[in-house]
Formats: structure tokens, sequence, C-alpha cells
């Protein structure tokens, strides 16, 4: 589908090496990486670029190679959306790794350790932090982007915080939310922003604080990206989420499926370089549960009496007939039944 744009050489995700590919036009190119359950997200505009959020501390090593393979040696802007350890954990090693232009962040601060390390990388490299302002416009090369939240100068919440910022090049748009929350998008809404985007950034990991349907029907992409991690502890993209982008046949690309996710616009079109995703919700880890939220584990009483629970990749499982649904081992072994031994 995107060949014709790229020539990818490997696979781009968290687990894999990472290679560099060819863009042979002058598009837009955003790259949601895969770092797992946190926001890391590349753009680049002809020679211009910019970097929203860079995952986790961990995460800050395949990052730096991620944008070296890339050969970047310069970020013009760099965006850590809000305090929290998955959006700017990486932050400090790309600004101590690469030339600089401008950093953004909001206006408040985080006794972590990792915002602290934020803050020394950049003022080590001489560079001080822009706090956003709603409505002020950000180039990156022919492509335009305004800053839309945050809207209040305080919140009880860090997500509200985040920095929303939308970009359109030509025809085309994307939207980055960060975590902003359901207060953070009402601001918007009722400040009578244009919200309008062909590809939207679900907020916070497809969580249910986020991506109120008021948002949603102003935002009316085309596409969604949602970016969490393989059975995540919070059990995000939350069912109420997915069941919206659902209802409205919005196409979803996941990182938790997709692995990183890179898309082009020239303008008029954006395609993407992997198929779409689907609309299975997240669970969270050693907890079963299909799209609808219903258990997937087994339960079933042999000839014999015995009450047996069968993983969804059990030897039998696909055998036998479910007397009753578990979504968690616990739930299955405290009603008395046993793990199948295939």
């Amino acid at each position: 589908m995107l060949l014709s744009f790229f020539v990818f050489l490997t696979a781009c995700s968290k687990n894999k090496t990472v290679e560099t590919m060819s863009n042979v036009r002058n598009d837009l190119e955003v790259h949601f990486m895969d770092v797992g359950q946190a926001d890391a997200i590349f753009i680049k505009k002809g020679q211009n670029t910019m970097l929203i959020d860079a995952g986790n501390n961990e995460d800050a090593d395949w990052v730096v190679n991620y944008l070296k393979n890339q050969g970047i040696k310069k970020i013009d802007y760099v965006i850590g959306t809000h305090p929290h350890e998955d959006h700017i954990g990486g932050l400090d090693a790309v600004i101590n790794s690469f030339d600089i232009g401008k950093v953004y962040m909001p206006k408040v601060t985080h006794t972590s350790k990792t915002f602290k390390d934020v803050i020394h990388a950049v003022k080590n490299k001489g560079l001080k932090i822009s706090n956003p302002v709603v409505g002020s416009k950000i180039a990156l090369g022919d492509a335009k982007g305004v800053i839309l939240a945050p809207n209040s100068d305080k919140y009880k919440d860090y997500n509200n915080y985040s920095i929303v910022l939308k970009l359109t090049y030509g025809n085309t748009s994307f939207l980055f939310t960060g975590d902003a929350e359901g207060l953070s998008e009402k601001e918007m809404i009722d400040k009578g922003l244009n919200l309008s985007a062909d590809v939207l950034k679900v907020g916070h990991h497809g969580s249910n604080s986020s991506t109120t349907l008021s948002f949603l029907n102003k935002v009316n992409p085309e596409y969604a990206v949602i970016m969490t991690g393989t059975d995540n502890d919070y059990g995000h993209p939350h069912k109420e989420t997915m069941d919206k982008l659902k209802n409205k046949g919005i196409i979803v690309y996941r990182t938790d499926q997709n692995g990183t996710i890179v898309a082009i616009s020239d303008g008029e079109h954006i395609k993407f370089n992997t198929n779409p995703g689907n609309y299975r919700i997240g669970r969270k880890s050693n907890t079963y549960v299909d799209e609808y939220g219903k258990g997937m584990i087994k339960g079933n009483i042999n000839s014999k009496g015995e009450r047996i629970y069968h993983m969804p990749d059990g030897a039998y499982y696909n055998k036998v007939k479910a007397e009753i649904w578990f979504k968690t081992e616990k739930e299955a072994k405290e009603a008395g039944f046993r793990k199948s031994k295939k």
C-alpha cells in the first residue's frame, strides 16, 4: 500500500531492530512510534522535524536510535505534552543527543526525577522552555500547526495539562492530544476551536477518561491512532472508547497490534505503512476478555464431574463447550475450577 512512498528495510517496532526508510517524495511523515504503554511521535516535513513526547525512561535509547536511523541530526521542535513519565521519560536523552531548536512544555512542575532530568537537560543545552499559548502557530516547513490546549492555568489531573496540537498540510490534518481528558476536550469545544482532523491521536491511550462523544463528533476523523501497550496494567483501550470509534466507522490503527505506525500525507491523501487494527478492547495482564468485555476463559465440567477451566491458547479450548465464562484465572480458581493440563 505504501511501498510507492517508502522502502522499508524492516518493521519498526520497539522489540525489533530499527532500520532506515527512504521517502521518495516531499510528503509529511508522522511516525507513531511503538514504545508500548507510552507516547512518542516523530514528525518530518522536508528538512523540518518535530518530536511529540519520547516514551518511558526505558525507551530512551530506542527512541534516540530510531531518530538517528532516520538520519536526524536536528529536531526543530520538541514537545513534552505533560509531565508524566510515559510521555517525557526519554526527552532528556533526546535533548542530549540532538541539536534542538525549541522546547515546549506546559506551565506545571512535577517532583519526579524524570521531570527534573528533562529540566536539567534543557538547561545544560542552554535552551529555554516555551509554555503553550492557545492559538499560537508553529510552522513545520509548509505544514502549519496550531496549539489548542491547555486552556486553563490549573488542573487537578496532570493529564489535562496536555499540549494539544493540530497540524495541517494541504487539505489533510492531524490532531495530537497527549493524555487530554474530557475536561480539556470540553474546554476546546466551548472555546469554539476548530478541532476537525483526518487523523486523531486518541487521548490517554484509549482510556474512557478521554474521547468523549461530543469531542469525537467535533473532530470527526477518518482515522484514529491508539498508542498503547499489549496487556497493559490499565486495560487500555477501554470498551467505551472502542465502541464510539466502531459506531462511527472510524478506521483504527494501534501500536499494540500494528507496531510503529507511519502515516504519510501528500497534502490530499493519507496513507499508512500497515493494515488497520481492530476494535478489540484492551485487557489487563492476566485478564482475558473479548472486544465486548466478555470473559474468554472457558469453565467446563467433564464426564467425571471435574471442574476444569481452559485458557484461549489451551489444547482443548476449541473442543469444549463453556458452561461458564471467566475473565481471570483467579475467578476460575475461586469458583472451584482447576486449570486444564493441556
